[in-house]
Parts: C-alpha cells; sequence; structure tokens
C-alpha cells in the first residue's frame, strides 16, 4: 500500500482538530468506518445541492457549507476509527478515494448549475478528474500517495469560503449573487486548466526520478 504524505498547508491546522472530535461523537466500535465515507458522500452530495441553489435562495451558500465541512469531518475520523477500532480495510481505503473526487464533481455541478453554464461545468470536471487520475497513478509508480501544498483540505476551504459569500451577498443584495458565482467558476476552471499541465510535468519527472524499474512485460491474455 502506498505511503501517504501531505505537505498541505492546512492539513497540520484543521486535521487534529476534527480528530479530536472523534471520542466525543461516541461511534460505535461495530460501525464500518466505510459507513463513515457513506456519511460523508451524503454530506458531499447535500453540498453540492447547496450550490446549485445558492444563487437562488439565501440558504443555498450556508447549506453547501455545511455539506462540505461535514464531508471534511468523515473524511478526517473514517480512518481513526478504522484503527481504534481495528477495522483497517484494503476496501476501505479504495472506498475513501473512489468517492473523494465525485465530493469535488458534485460541488463544481452544482456551482455550474447555479449559473447555468455547461460548457464551464464540463471543463471544470474534466480537470478535475484528470488531477485525480494523475494523483492515483503516480502513487502506483511511486509507492507514495502525495498530497500538495494546496490540496483538498486548501480547495475546501476556498468552497466554505465561497459558499459563505454567496449567502452574504444574497442576504445584503450589494453585488448580483449570479455574476460573482458565474466568475467564481470561471476562476476556479482557468485555475484547472493551468494546473493539469503543470502537475503533469512534475509528475512525469517525479517517476522517472523516484519510480521504480518500468513495466517491460507483456499483457497476458486469458
Amino acid at each position: 500500500m502506498s505511503k501517504r504524505i501531505s505537505h498541505s498547508f492546512l492539513d497540520p491546522l484543521i486535521g487534529p482538530k476534527l480528530k479530536a472530535l472523534y471520542p466525543q461523537l461516541a461511534i460505535s466500535p461495530r460501525f464500518p468506518p466505510e459507513g463513515i465515507v457513506g456519511v460523508g458522500h451524503l454530506f458531499a452530495i447535500l453540498g453540492g445541492l447547496g450550490f446549485a441553489f445558492s444563487t437562488q435562495y439565501w440558504w443555498g451558500g450556508l447549506l453547501a457549507m455545511l455539506g462540505i465541512v461535514g464531508n471534511h469531518t468523515c473524511d478526517c475520523i473514517d480512518g481513526t476509527h478504522a484503527r481504534a477500532t481495528g477495522q483497517c480495510r484494503n476496501g476501505g481505503e479504495l472506498l475513501d478515494h473512489f468517492t473523494d473526487p465525485l465530493s469535488f464533481t458534485y460541488w463544481l455541478v452544482g456551482i455550474g448549475l447555479s449559473v447555468g453554464r455547461t460548457d464551464l461545468t464540463l471543463v471544470a470536471v474534466i480537470c478535475l478528474l484528470l488531477l485525480a487520475i494523475l494523483v492515483n497513478i503516480k502513487a502506483k509508480l511511486i509507492g507514495e500517495f502525495t498530497l500538495n501544498r494546496f490540496g483538498p483540505t486548501e480547495f475546501k476551504t476556498l468552497l466554505c469560503c465561497f459558499g459563505l459569500v454567496l449567502a452574504i451577498l444574497f442576504s445584503v443584495n450589494v453585488f448580483e449573487v449570479h455574476d460573482f458565482a458565474e466568475w467564481g467558476l470561471v476562476i476556479l476552471v482557468a485555475f484547472g486548466i493551468c494546473q493539469v499541465p503543470y502537475q503533469l510535468v512534475r509528475a512525469v519527472r517525479e517517476v522517472n526520478l523516484r519510480g521504480g524499474q518500468p513495466d517491460d512485460t507483456e499483457w497476458i491474455t486469458k
């Protein structure tokens, strides 16, 4: 299994505080950690719905924020619960990494729906999935699952602030919420378009430098 290393700016600040909540949650030792992953996924869907309504109702941005915070909390304590109860499983690890990019997809789609920009939404989702695929393939080749300085925690924090600002703007009615949300999506898309080639070049160099012996075997057909 790949080592997990985070270079995130915010993980050392946010992660320990959320993990410290675990004893207070009184989760049954019989409850599977995969269930916590599932709850976190439901929070992610809730966040996507919040973003989808964020330009129509004042509570949309707050619902998005709640969904993201709930998702990240579950993401921080599922592994803690697995280790504390002796339920560490490869399947749980797979499920966790499978649902992570889906969560971000829900949020990006929600923002896109709120402004009616299918074109920007598709580009944003494609960039997200390309980066997620790149991270996982690199982890396989170098045996290390690495999070960058601006990683999932930073992205979630950014989206939380975005949802909060949308709720505030809707309430005070001093700026067109729709325009702000659309420009926010444009900036996210521009950032994603720049990140894909940059991270790809970095990943290729890293796997060439740190990867093991290249696989030169033929496919086995049965």
